[in-house]
This record gives C-alpha cells, structure tokens and sequence, in this order.
C-alpha cells in the first residue's frame, strides 16, 4: 500500500529543520558566559546600576498657621434652680395666689391654708398669758410686803414665761398657713389645687430659677486640662438659635463610668434660653500655630509612628514624626514639622530615610503657596 504524505506532516518536517538551523546559528549562555566568548553583564550588576539611578520626588514648602482651636462640648440647657415651695403645716389649701407661668420675687404670698382652729388657739394661749401676768403682778406685789414666798413668786414666773411661749407657737402656726415663695422664678408644674389636703412639707408651687440659665455637659479627661472657668462659650440651640456664656464650674473629678467631667456654662442675663433644650457649646481655645497637611503626605513609620517625609538642605529624604490635633474634610491639622520643611507630595511611598533625591516643585500646589512669604503651603487635600 503507499504511504500518502499529509500536509501536516509537511509541516512538522519544516519546523524541525527551522529549529535546528536557529540552533546551530544561535549562541548558548551559560552563567552569563556565551559560547563564542562574548560575556553578559550579570544580574546582580544590572541591578546595582538600577539601584544608584536618583529617585525624583516633588515637594512643596510647610509653613505654619493660625489655627482656631476649640473643645465641643454636647449637653442640655437647664434652670439654675428649681425649687418646691412647701407647706410648714398641714391642712386644707384654702387658695392659690399664682398661677403656671407667672413671675414670682422671694417672699410673695402663694398659697393660703385654711387657719381652722389655729386662731381658736392663739386666742387662748394669749388668755392664759393674761392670767400668768396678772398672777405674777400681784404677788410681786405681795412678796414686797412679805404676804408672799419666793418660791410661789418662782412658781408663777414659771407659768409666765410658759404662757409667753405658747402665745408664740400659736402664732407662729396661724403665720405658716401663708406660704410664701422662698426663692424668685417661674411657676410651673407641679402645683397644688385649692381644695387639696396638704401634708406638713407637701408642695405648694414649683419654681425654676431661670436668672440665669445653665448649659450643662461632660468634657472627656483628654479636654479638660484645655478649659478653666471664667473662658467664653457658644452655645448652639436645637432650634439653631445661638447664645453666648461663660464657664463657671468644671468638676473636679470624673464619672467614674463615662470618664469625663461635668462642665456648667452660665448665660448671659436675658439670653431667653428655655430649660431642658438639647445642646452643644463651643469652647474656645487660644489660637495656636499648626501645619495643615494632605492626608496623602501621611506615612508610618517601619514602627507605626505617623509622620510625613521631607527632603533636607542636601536633598536627603527624612522622616518627620507628627502629631494629628484634628481632622477635616480637606486635611489634617498637625504638629512636629518646621517652618519651611519641604514635604514630599509625589514619590514619598518609594523613599526612605537618608536616601539622595532629585527634587522638584509640585506644581499642583502652587496656587495654594501663601503670597506673604512667598512660598507658603497650605496643604489643602485635593
């Protein structure tokens, strides 16, 4: 039978003897060293070349800024005071004199118990008085004309002075069926309706003292060495309204669940502030002088400090331990630099410490260097 040749094994042979010509023209290397003689650069070589080209990085100038601090403080409005105004002897509530809402001063009649036999009773506490005197009076008399013992005329001086007495606790009770405000302010709820059985220290009419007014808060233990009473406050409302206060008590120790202190805030007189409104005050602080930096420039450390790298004088690159006081939307505030260190903007995550760079403006900043010194970074994320 004959052999049919197939075009595919027409061409297998044509590969093969391709193959072998390249191979018998080509030359074979062998660590690093061809078979003609000729030598190749070694790996470690070419590496090393690689090595000692100059990174490029860009920079821009830091230059410090004012920087407006201050500590926000979350809390509630509340009454300087709010006092319960109670009766000091029990009985009937004959009427109430005020009403919720009205201004109360210290010392306003407010609520009036029904006197009952009170009055029965001063009347004749001061009978028997009568009595004691007239009785003490007369032998007196006779004790100077020796018709009388000293010892009766001590008897009698006895009943006096106990006749006296109960004359005043008679009428120190009819006087405490008129209660009367002990502290000024605002009637509100709770309050008794005439009619009512007051018990001796049942209530009256509550009273808030809103002269003056307080925001109350907590401060966390890393704040509070920041703030001292007699600094300035705003305080923003719920309703968005803002009123302006002063500290005037910083706890002295702390929650010993939350960990943080109770800060008061006193407003200013005729602020209109209502009692109980969700709020929080602004503390401010001194201005101080930061570095407001990208986020981008930020870096760790091989030990997880944070900081920034720069380029020095000779254009060496160092690490610049940071630290971060706040966070914005376009940044971070920041301490540590210097005035006038060129942070690397570009390249700074292929650097590291001590290694020469080739430098250059980021251009992508220039419109944001200050023009009163010139070349001054703000640093503003993009």
């Amino acid at each position: 039978m004959a052999f049919k040749i197939k075009g595919s094994h027409v061409l297998a042979i044509a590969l093969a003897g391709g193959l072998g010509l390249w191979m018998m023209a080509g030359d074979v290397k062998i660590g690093g060293q061809s078979d003609n003689g000729e030598s190749a650069v070694p790996i470690a070589e070419r590496e090393a070349e690689r090595s000692a080209e100059i990174f490029k990085v860009r920079h821009v100038p830091l230059m410090a800024q004012e920087r407006q601090q201050s500590v926000l403080v979350r809390g509630r409005t509340r009454a300087d005071a709010v006092v319960t105004v109670r009766a000091e002897t029990a009985g009937v509530l004959e009427k109430r004199l005020v009403s919720k809402g009205q201004n109360v001063k210290k010392g306003d009649l407010v609520c009036v118990i029904e006197r009952g036999a009170r009055e029965a009773s001063l009347a004749q506490a001061k009978a028997q008085l009568a009595q004691a005197e007239t009785e003490y009076n007369a032998n007196a008399q006779l004790k100077k004309k020796g018709f009388a013992s000293q010892n009766r005329l001590t008897a009698l001086r006895a009943a006096l002075d106990a006749a006296k007495a109960s004359v005043a606790s008679a009428q120190l009770e009819l006087e405490r069926t008129e209660v009367r405000a002990n502290a000024a302010g605002i009637v509100q709820d709770p309050i008794a309706e005439a009619g009512d059985m007051l018990s001796m220290g049942g209530t009256c009419v509550t009273l808030i003292d809103n002269d003056p007014m307080l925001f109350t808060g907590q401060v966390s233990e890393r704040d509070i060495g920041r703030i001292a009473t007699g600094m300035e406050a705003e305080v923003k409302l719920i309703t968005g309204d803002t009123a302006t206060g002063t500290i005037r008590y910083i706890a002295p120790s702390a929650d010993a669940q939350t960990r943080t202190f109770a800060v008061e805030i006193e407003f200013e007189p005729g602020s209109g502030v209502r009692d109980g409104m969700t709020a929080e005050a602004r503390i401010v602080l001194d201005a101080g002088k930061a570095f407001r930096v990208s986020p981008s420039w930020v870096t760790l450390a091989d030990d997880g400090t944070i900081g920034i790298r720069i380029v020095k004088e000779d254009n060496t690159v160092a690490f610049v331990p940071v630290t971060i006081l706040s966070q914005e939307k376009d940044g971070f505030w920041v301490t540590g630099p210097s005035e006038g260190d060129r942070v690397i903007t570009l390249g700074q995550e292929y650097v590291v410490a001590g290694e020469k760079v080739e430098t250059a403006p980021d251009e992508r900043y220039a419109g944001k260097l200050a023009a009163a010194e010139g070349l001054q970074a703000t640093g503003t994320a993009q």
